[in-house]
């Protein structure tokens, strides 16, 4: 059984062209190795009674894809979503987020946009408080998202590294479900991209957490990867008490750390 990493080591040398072992080196389906890798013995459910996962049949930018997990019950302390794992399985790093909830989202809506590096499943698997697991999938037609050159010259990325800005998508209202959606600058380097100028490899830098606090409490965190675009965009609820502080903190690669605020309440 393949652990996490190395699953990402194997498929990204597979992509880079290296000599990789045999299991990884044909069309085989590469789910039943992931599965075992990230839920070893564990029983994955249906979950088309628990969220949906919306995603384009085919993709009009494999570097940029839309995806979408809707929840179909509302977070409850009594029952709610745990955990989020989005998965590409055919990426060379296949866990693109896990996303760790709270009841006090109100719905485990989730929005990201990711890379997808050729034609594949994407699977969102959640683990609700009981512990069970329940999956949903969507086929979805794209190529060469993880080694897509950057839309920006390395100058212009760096320059905006770390800025965020939150964007609530509804009325703020005490006791309501209030979606926002947080856009994030960074280049997402994937290890697999060459500079147009240079012609030399850029190395790995993407992001690795993000924590989002309201009141200064644990509101949701992301364990991140590769497959997150560049300047991810990334879709989430929270059920205010009251007029209050949202606070966004990330890390990257290069263990550089940003953090930013934003008060919220009516008329915001």
């Amino acid at each position: 059984m393949l652990s996490r990493r190395e699953i990402a080591t194997v498929l990204g040398a597979a992509a880079l062209g290296v000599a990789v072992p045999r299991a990884w080196a044909d069309d085989s389906d590469p789910w039943p190795d992931i599965r075992d890798a990230l839920f070893a013995g564990r029983t994955i459910e249906d979950g088309g009674g628990l969220l949906t996962l919306d995603a384009p049949e085919r993709a009009y930018d494999a570097a940029v894809v839309p995806i979408a997990i809707k929840a179909l019950v509302p977070q409850t302390p009594e029952r709610f979503i745990r955990t989020v794992s989005l998965i590409v399985d055919k990426n060379p790093a296949p866990l693109a987020a896990t996303f760790h909830l709270r009841p006090e989202a109100g719905r485990a809506d989730l929005g990201v946009r990711v890379r997808v590096n050729e034609y594949t499943n994407v699977r969102a698997v959640a683990e609700t408080s009981d512990g069970r697991l329940w999956m949903v999938e969507r086929f979805v037609k794209a190529a060469g998202g993880c080694s897509a050159p950057s839309s920006k010259d390395a100058a212009a990325a760096m320059a905006r590294l770390g800025k965020m800005k939150l964007k609530p998508l509804g009325t703020f209202l005490a006791g309501e479900v209030v979606p926002v959606e947080l856009l994030v600058s960074h280049p997402q380097y994937t290890g697999m991209q060459i500079d147009q100028v240079t012609r030399n490899w850029i190395p790995p830098d993407h992001l690795t957490k993000l924590a989002v606090r309201w009141n200064d409490r644990p509101l949701l965190d992301i364990d991140a990867d590769i497959s997150l675009s560049e300047d991810p965009a990334l879709d989430f609820s929270l059920v205010p008490e009251g007029p209050g502080t949202l606070t966004v903190a990330i890390d990257d690669t290069e263990s550089r750390h940003f953090e930013q605020s934003w008060p919220l309440g009516p008329g915001s």
